[in-house]
């Protein structure tokens, strides 16, 4: 009766002992495969900033040189662009009515990065970013959202503001108060002719 109680035992402590060494060769196993792909994104991710990179620099090279094609091919098909005027916010089809004329003056308008920062979503399908621009508007700040299309990564989003310094907000404050006291009074009276 002893010896069945103790080759019970015994395997008991043998199933234990390969239950804990199972579970400690399965962890290590699940730790390298955590780090692979931990080193796998790490990658993907710094590849997709440059990538992102490029394509920025490429479209602000394509409005200096007044390449219309080529800047309006980085954008997606419903892209957003919103200017520095309070009235421009402008989808794909009344951005390029806009801008046509001046590219087709021979130069549209010149931005040159002076600081970017990039951020890319845990899935990797969307980017985000902002800039500093040196521009004939002096220091301008962009930002944007860059997204997957045609496999490609295109700008879908991008916002432009002139940077006002905080000591002199007061004085442009005081000179664009009349235009906007007009604009919002306009735009009030749009919302309430829309209801």
């Amino acid at each position: 009766m002893r010896s069945k109680r103790n080759n019970k035992v015994a395997l008991l402590a043998i199933l234990l002992l390969s239950f804990s060494c199972n579970k400690e060769v399965k962890t290590e196993v699940e730790n390298q495969n955590e780090e692979r792909i931990q080193r796998t994104t790490e990658v993907s991710e710094v590849t997709i900033k440059e990538t992102v990179n490029t394509t920025i620099n490429l479209w602000h090279k394509a409005a200096a040189e007044a390449n219309f094609d080529a800047f309006f091919n980085v954008m997606t098909s419903n892209a957003v662009f919103i200017g520095t005027d309070a009235s421009e916010n402008w989808q794909v089809k009344g951005f390029k009515a806009y801008a046509k004329p001046h590219f087709e003056k021979g130069k549209a308008w010149s931005f040159t990065p002076i600081e970017r920062n990039v951020y890319v979503s845990k899935d990797q399908q969307t980017v985000w970013f902002d800039e500093l621009l040196h521009t004939q508007m002096k220091i301008c700040r962009g930002s944007g959202v860059l997204t997957r299309e045609d496999n490609q990564w295109k700008i879908a989003h991008y916002v432009l503001s002139i940077a006002i310094p905080n000591p002199i907000v007061k004085d442009v404050i005081a000179l664009k108060k009349e235009s906007d006291s007009l604009l919002v009074k306009r735009l009030l009276i749009n919302k309430l002719n829309a209801r």
